[in-house]
């Protein structure tokens, strides 16, 4: 079967399309209920790990260094490939990433999107 792997913010309405929704955040996002976020799993395992994410602070210079550290730590990991394994068990070809940052192209939620696509 082939996964597609999308991104959408938190606060973006869920939609059928989405397909399995997994938030890849390791603190939930705010004002955000259960409920309304109709996620399939909160995947706090493939989030960068709090030292890492302290780190980065979200800095754009500092993004490259960033997204070396984080493959690091997802290669360390087996919850992408298990994060992976529980989409495709849904019968779902679609993944989506749901996360809360306000800029996707300097967050985790990019890098990730790229290594489980790698992982494909």
């Amino acid at each position: 079967m082939t996964m597609e792997i999308v991104i959408k913010r938190a606060y973006e309405q869920a939609s059928g399309e989405d397909g399995y929704r997994a938030l890849v955040d390791r603190l939930w996002p705010r004002g955000v209920s259960r409920a309304r976020a109709e996620l399939d799993e909160w995947c706090k395992d493939v989030a960068p790990s709090a030292e890492l994410r302290v780190w980065f602070g979200h800095e754009p210079e500092r993004f490259e260094e960033f997204s070396a550290r984080y493959t690091e730590e997802l290669k360390a990991s087996g919850a992408p490939a298990a994060l992976l394994e529980r989409a495709e068990a849904s019968g779902n070809q679609r993944l989506t990433l749901v996360y809360a940052a306000k800029d996707a192209r300097n967050d985790h939620v990019t890098v990730l999107a790229d290594y489980l696509d790698h992982l494909l």
